[in-house]
C-alpha cells in the first residue's frame, strides 16, 4: 500500500471510529444534561476541569515526544517506549494525587471535592494510554485505538443510563467514567502486544534524554493550560454551578469537534518530523499545505452551520434548560478555525525541534488571557469567559503559524482556503432561510446537516476546492 493510501486508509478508519465515538459521547453527554440539570453539570464540569489542571501537567510533553522520538530512524524502539511508559506512570501518580490535597483549600462544596477524589483515578488511565497511542500512530494502526475508544465510550454509556436508573448521583456517573477509561487503556494495552509487550522502565539516562527534549514542551503545556481551563477555573470560583453548567455544556461540544485536528496531526506528526530531519523539505512542505487545506475546508462549514444551528444542537444534544447555551456556542466556535489550523502548525513546530521558540508566545498569550478572564468573567460571566477563549486559540495559531515559517519558509496557500469560506457562506444561507422550527427534532436537524455538507462538498469541488487528484490519493489503496 503507498504511504499516501495508507495514511488515507488510516484517516477514514479514525473519521469513522471518531462518528462512532462522538455519537456515542454526545449521547452520554445527553443523558449526564438531564439527569444532572444545570447545577449538577456545573458541579461535573468544575471537577472535571480541575483535574484536567494536574493531568496537563503531569504530561511533561510525553504525548507529542513519544510520537517525535519514536519516529526518528535506527532508535530503539521498545526501550524508548517503556522508559516513556515508566516516567509518563511517576508523573501522573505524583501531580493527580495532589489535585484532591489543593481541593481542600477551595472553596468548592462538599460534593465538588468528594468528586474531585472519586474522579481522580479515571485520569491516571488516558495518561498511560497516551504511550500507546503514540506506538500505533507511528504503526499507523489507530484501528486498535478506534476499538479501545469505542468499547470504553459504550461502557461509560451503560454506566450513565445505570447510575440514572438506580439514581446514584454524580458520584455514579464519576465511577462510570473511571471504569471507562481503565477499560479503555487495558484494551489498547492488549492490542499493542501485537507490535511489543511494554512495561514501566527506569533507565536514568533515557530518563534524563527525555526530561532535556520535553521541558519546551512541558512548559509550554502549563502556560497552555493557563489560557485553556482558567476560563472555568474562575467561572466555577465567582459564579453560581449554574453558569458553569451552561458554559461547560458549550465548551464540550467544542471539544468534541477539536478532536478531529489532533487525531489528523497525530498522523502527521511522524511524516513531518521523518521528512525535515531527512531533509526533504519540499516533502514537509506539501504534507503541511495538504493539512492545512484540509482542516480549512472542514472547519469552515462547521462554523458557518453552528451560527444558524448553535440553539438547536445544544437543546436537542442537552436539554431544553440549557438553550442558553447557543448563544456561548455560537461565540466559541470561532475558535474551531483557530484549533484546526493551528493544530497543524503547532504539530509542525514539534516536527522541526522548534518547541523553544514558542514558550515566549505561549508566556504571552497566557497572562494577556489570564487577564481577560479577570476583567470579563466577573461582568459578562460565561460570555466573557467564551470571547477571552477565542482570543487566545486564535493568538496560538498565529504565533505557531509564524515560528513554522521563520525555521521552515512555509507559507501556506490560500486558493482552496478562500473557495471554502465561499462555500461555507453559501450553506449558512442556505441553512439560514429554513425555519428554525425545523431544527428542533432530531430528523430535521440531522437531515438539515447531512444535506448541507453535500452540499457543501459538490459546491467546493465545482470550484476546484477539492479536485479529482485529492479524491484519487484518498480512495486509492493499491
Amino acid at each position: 500500500m503507498l504511504l499516501a493510501s495508507k495514511i488515507a486508509h488510516n484517516t477514514i478508519i479514525q473519521l469513522v471510529g471518531k462518528f462512532i465515538s462522538t455519537a456515542l459521547g454526545l449521547i452520554s453527554l445527553a443523558l449526564m444534561t438531564r439527569y444532572l440539570g444545570q447545577a449538577g453539570f456545573g458541579e461535573y464540569t468544575t471537577i472535571i476541569n480541575f483535574l484536567s489542571f494536574f493531568a496537563i501537567i503531569a504530561d511533561l510533553g510525553l504525548t507529542l515526544v513519544t510520537v517525535q522520538m519514536i519516529s526518528r530512524p535506527e532508535v530503539d524502539e521498545k526501550k524508548i517506549l517503556n522508559n516513556l511508559f515508566g516516567l509518563r506512570l511517576s508523573s501522573i501518580i505524583i501531580f493527580i494525587g495532589l489535585a484532591p490535597l489543593a481541593a481542600i483549600f477551595l472553596p468548592y462544596s462538599a460534593a465538588i471535592k468528594t468528586g474531585i477524589l472519586i474522579a481522580a483515578t479515571s485520569f491516571i488511565f488516558p495518561a498511560l494510554n497516551q504511550v500507546l497511542i503514540g506506538l500505533f500512530q507511528k504503526r499507523l494502526r489507530m484501528d486498535k485505538a478506534v476499538i479501545a475508544e469505542n468499547v470504553s465510550r459504550v461502557v461509560l454509556v451503560v454506566g450513565i443510563y445505570l447510575t440514572i436508573r438506580y439514581n446514584y448521583g454524580l458520584n455514579g456517573i464519576l465511577w462510570a467514567s473511571v471504569l471507562s477509561a481503565a477499560i479503555n487503556f487495558l484494551i489498547s494495552y492488549v492490542l499493542a502486544l501485537d507490535f511489543i509487550g511494554l512495561r514501566p522502565s527506569f533507565d536514568k539516562v533515557i530518563w534524563q534524554e527525555t526530561i532535556k527534549k520535553s521541558w519546551p514542551l512541558a512548559l509550554t503545556i502549563v502556560l497552555n493550560l493557563l489560557y485553556l481551563k482558567t476560563d472555568t477555573l474562575i467561572l466555577s470560583l465567582v459564579k453560581s454551578p449554574s453558569e458553569v453548567g451552561l458554559y461547560g455544556a458549550a465548551y464540550r461540544i467544542i471539544d468534541v469537534l477539536s478532536t478531529l485536528p489532533f487525531m489528523f496531526a497525530g498522523i502527521i506528526l511522524p511524516l513531518l518530523t521523518t521528512y525535515w530531519f531527512e531533509q526533504k523539505k519540499d516533502l514537509f512542505k506539501s504534507t503541511l499545505q495538504r493539512s492545512f487545506d484540509l482542516m480549512a475546508i472542514l472547519s469552515l462549514p462547521i462554523i458557518s452551520g453552528a451560527l444558524v444551528l448553535a440553539t438547536p444542537i445544544v437543546v436537542l444534544v442537552a436539554g431544553a434548560d440549557f438553550a442558553p447555551s447557543g448563544l456561548i456556542l455560537k461565540i466559541l466556535i470561532f475558535a474551531i478555525l483557530a484549533i484546526f489550523l493551528g493544530c497543524m502548525f503547532s504539530h509542525a513546530v514539534v516536527a522541526i525541534d522548534q518547541q523553544k521558540k514558542m514558550i515566549k508566545y505561549y508566556l504571552f498569550v497566557s497572562i494577556s488571557s489570564i487577564l481577560l478572564y479577570i476583567i470579563l468573567i466577573p461582568k459578562f460571566s460565561y460570555l466573557g469567559a467564551a470571547t477571552a477563549t477565542v482570543y487566545s486559540e486564535l493568538a496560538i495559531a498565529l504565533f505557531s503559524a509564524y515560528i513554522v515559517w521563520r525555521q521552515t519558509g512555509f507559507i501556506p496557500n490560500l486558493k482552496k482556503i478562500s473557495k471554502a469560506i465561499f462555500a461555507s457562506l453559501l450553506i449558512g444561507l442556505v441553512l439560514f432561510l429554513i425555519p428554525s422550527h425545523y431544527y428542533y427534532n432530531w430528523w430535521g436537524l440531522i437531515t438539515s446537516i447531512a444535506l448541507s455538507s453535500l452540499l457543501y462538498f459538490a459546491i467546493l469541488y465545482l470550484l476546484a476546492g477539492i479536485t479529482k487528484n485529492d479524491l484519487k490519493i484518498l480512495l486509492n489503496k493499491n
